[in-house]
């Protein structure tokens, strides 16, 4: 007898407000290079619809560490979607099969720009190592991400 799964899914949103224009948070999203600085450095990374990258993490079992990514949205300076996949079908906990969607939204604030980072899609129980870890991870990648941008901002200021 087959037994249907109740899958709950679940997802991670941090959300904040920057002292930076959403041009500046956007540039930092979007430049592999900064990326690097904020999350990890992206292989073939463009912010075009369709756009297939990976980034590479701690490998764990079977599964060799690659996330694949692929473009999903771009609204210049408002949006960018991206799929995240990763993982492996004989792993349990770290490095299990995720098939999720990261979302970032900006919006302007009066002290700047809004962030609402989602990502969305972890399965539990099958997820929920990624969801925690991610879950804390999510939160430092944005303070970082800030820092980045502040970097940016103050290089484009005139001296």
């Amino acid at each position: 007898m087959n037994q249907a799964v109740n899958a709950n899914t679940q997802a991670i949103v941090v959300e904040d407000t920057f002292p930076h224009a959403p041009e500046v948070i956007w540039k930092a999203l979007t430049s592999g290079e900064l990326i690097g600085r904020w999350l990890m450095a992206p292989s073939g990374f463009e912010p075009v619809v369709g756009t297939r990258f990976t980034f590479q993490t701690t490998p764990a079992g079977e599964w060799d560490g690659t996330i694949d990514c692929e473009v999903l949205e771009v609204v210049p300076n408002e949006r960018l979607s991206y799929a995240w996949k990763g993982g492996h079908d004989s792993n349990v906990g770290y490095g299990a099969p995720l098939e999720t969607v990261v979302t970032f939204s900006l919006s302007k604030a009066d002290t700047g720009t809004r962030l609402r980072l989602v990502h969305s899609g972890f399965v539990l129980p099958n997820n929920e190592t990624a969801y925690r870890k991610m879950g804390e991870g999510w939160k430092k990648v944005v303070e970082k991400l800030d820092q980045v941008a502040a970097e940016q901002a103050s290089s484009q200021r005139p001296h």
